[in-house]
């Protein structure tokens, strides 16, 4: 039929998220992205927008894959929290050893280059790294920290998620990376030890 679109935009919109993924947003050209997604410059702007508005949509959709999966492991967080945030950093540790996949982080690389950015990519970056800190800080409360505690894990945990992602991208071994999770997992299973042994929680 005339004019009915010939290819998956779903597999275009993977092809076109793991091209900026790889390359980064400034690197990456209209002809970096019409050889990725096998559409020529015209159908990319007219199926799927101006590079902004298709960067938009790659970010949402790196953002909604693994914010799912992220949820997923935090689900379990009221009663066995150690275990739900161990899988939290399992996520980003699985995708970081997958060989199919870009090293880093989408959304580490976008906030990283906020200054050159245009605003609408820089607020969703922003947007993006709040719904983090607010999934740990929410999975967090379940298991029973104070706010304060749990305020200050959702964003010390947020944080080094993230530097799992960039250290992975500079070279960092599986086993360091296992390391620094290691560290971030003791000290909250002191603070959620502290917290069983208040008499007055």
């Amino acid at each position: 039929m005339a004019g009915k679109k010939q290819f998956d935009v779903d597999v275009v919109l993977d092809a076109a998220m793991i091209q900026f993924w790889r390359a980064g947003y400034a690197e990456t050209s209209l002809d970096d992205l019409s050889r990725a997604t096998s559409l020529n410059r015209s159908s990319i702007y007219s199926s799927l927008g101006d590079k902004d508005s298709l960067y938009l949509r790659c970010l949402d959709r790196y953002a909604t894959r693994y914010g799912d999966q992220y949820d997923h492991a935090l689900s379990r967080a009221s009663g066995e929290p150690l275990r739900a945030i161990r899988e939290f950093f399992g996520v980003t540790l699985k995708r970081i050893a997958d060989p199919d996949l870009p090293d880093g982080c989408l959304v580490a690389q976008t906030a990283m280059a906020i200054p050159v950015l245009s605003p609408d990519i820089a607020a969703r970056a922003i947007e993006a790294l709040g719904f983090q800190r607010a999934r740990l800080r929410a999975a967090l409360n379940a298991a029973e920290l104070a706010d304060g505690d749990a305020d200050d894990f959702a964003v010390h945990i947020a944080a080094v998620n993230q530097s799992l992602a960039v250290m992975s991208r500079a070279g960092a071994s599986q086993e360091q990376l296992h390391t620094i999770v290691d560290i971030s997992m003791s000290a909250l299973s002191q603070a959620l030890d502290a917290r069983s042994s208040d008499p007055e929680s």
